[in-house]
């Protein structure tokens, strides 16, 4: 990259800005500027962030020019999900009472990306407890979705998928329990990668009880970015150990060797049964004709035991919920909160003792079943939501309105059952204009597998992120 007058740097990726960096082109000040003068020009529009850290950035950019290259992300600006730990600002999960919850060290995702030279430029929002698709919360109020604010952004990484989206960032860290990268990614027109839960590490300073144990199993964080090579960039230094986390797994990585034939591809087109939206139907054969025109052997199969998978999902945490958190969530989350928890519940009653431990013993038989359809097709295509992002509250509307939203997410609700890494890459552009997420799931461990796939996709469409919400004409330039 060549940096001019003519060129804003809000509209780099992660890869670029540190290209520049390094070659002198830019300081670090002026790509932390330019990020900061962009979330305030834009911020206001759109509800990204809960947080800027401006003075805390700009000292960390004036040390950084000072300093030789720390690390391959030295001077990249990112922001952080509101749940994972930050020194100095609270982790509130976007809840007003956490609103003094002052973490004592890092997460070890953002230590990981400290350590690679980055810099943490702000906070972002998320629905309270991460418990809906779409965000919003009585702390900071709703996140809008730059493309159609009548449209929902997608949760619970809504902040960082919608901040990547506009420019006021090239990196965001958020997390995935059922989604929450991959929903406001494919919603934003952004990418995402859902790591193997295990494989990269994860804990927090502050005081309270261990997560539950689907938390535990399902969940994993990851980066999102504007560009696949971004999200492969991020994943190579936040793959560190971390003596806080025992669950951290030293794997090496599973890819595929130069030279050796292209992994089979199944597409799932009906990943959320018979309601896939023609459109988001469309976006997924496109994937898989450019996954073909590149060598990729590409098969139409349904994965096995889709619905059991997802619904297995659901009965699991529904009465983690109860069991664990529910009068919590009732006493300090928002309206919106306790309206989505009380159609899920409907939809998914707790199980008793016997019912949870036999569902805990039935993940092993789905994942037996599905690592053999791994085995035969390593990658499996399909959709994100097989829904056009929702209309604003419509996860509100009862139980059918979340039933309908489970059905539409249950291939990206199995991957987190399954403990499964996916990639989610922008595929199309619906007739509305509004962004259409395809993603990739691989086998566990096999996350550079996705990821080049996923570049494959992406070089066969280019969605033109960053946006100005405030414009009618998409992409905007420089």
């Amino acid at each position: 990259m060549t940096v001019g007058q003519d060129i804003a740097l809000w509209t780099q990726d992660a890869r670029s800005l540190a290209g520049a960096i390094a070659a002198r082109e830019v300081t670090v000040t002026e790509v932390v500027t330019a990020h900061l003068e962009r979330i305030s020009d834009i911020d206001p529009v759109v509800g990204a962030f809960t947080s800027v850290l401006a003075e805390q950035a700009l000292a960390a950019a004036a040390a950084a020019d000072r300093s030789e290259p720390i690390g391959p992300l030295h001077g990249v600006p990112f922001t952080v999900k509101n749940n994972l730990d930050v020194v100095g600002t609270p982790t509130t999960w976007g809840v007003g009472a956490f609103a003094n919850a002052d973490p004592a060290a890092d997460a070890p995702t953002v230590a990981a990306l400290r350590r690679a030279g980055a810099i943490a430029i702000g906070r972002t929002n998320m629905p309270d407890f991460a418990t809906r698709w779409h965000t919003d919360n009585d702390a900071a109020g709703p996140t809008i979705n730059p493309w159609d604010a009548s449209r929902s952004p997608g949760g619970s990484s809504g902040g960082d998928a919608v901040a990547v989206a506009t420019g006021m960032t090239p990196l965001g860290l958020g997390t995935d329990f059922g989604g929450s990268l991959r929903v406001p990614a494919a919603f934003c027109g952004v990418t995402s990668l859902r790591t193997t839960p295990g494989r990269v590490a994860v804990a927090s300073s502050l005081p309270g009880p261990a997560p539950a144990p689907t938390n535990q199993m399902f969940a994993a964080p990851g980066p999102l970015a504007r560009s696949v090579r971004d999200l492969s960039f991020a994943f190579d230094v936040m793959v560190d150990a971390d003596v806080r986390d025992p669950a951290w797994i030293p794997a090496h990585d599973l890819t595929d060797s130069p030279g050796a034939p292209l992994p089979a591809v199944a597409v799932a087109v009906d990943g959320g049964g018979d309601t896939v939206d023609p459109q988001v139907r469309a976006a997924v054969l496109s994937a898989a004709d450019a996954l073909a025109r590149a060598g990729y052997p590409v098969v139409e199969v349904a994965p096995p035991q889709l619905a059991q998978t997802a619904s297995a999902y659901g009965r699991l945490v529904s009465t983690e919920v109860v069991i664990q958190r529910l009068e919590t969530m009732r006493r300090l989350g928002s309206a919106g909160l306790n309206a989505f928890l009380e159609a899920a519940l409907e939809l998914f009653p707790p199980l008793d003792l016997a019912g949870y431990m036999d569902g805990l013993a039935e993940r092993l038989t789905l994942r037996t079943t599905w690592s053999r359809f791994l085995a035969e097709y390593p990658i499996v295509l399909g959709p994100v939501s097989a829904a056009l992002p929702w209309p604003v509250g419509y996860d509100l509307g009862g139980t059918a309105h979340v039933a309908a939203m489970y059905a539409a997410h249950r291939l990206t609700i199995a991957a987190n059952y399954l403990a499964l890494p996916a990639v989610t890459v922008p595929a199309a552009l619906s007739e509305e204009g509004l962004p259409v997420g395809v993603q990739l799931i691989t086998a566990p461990f096999c996350e550079r597998r996705g990821l080049a796939a996923a570049a494959v996709v992406e070089d066969g469409f280019r969605i033109g992120t960053p946006i100005d919400p405030r414009r009618g004409d998409r992409p905007v330039t420089a």
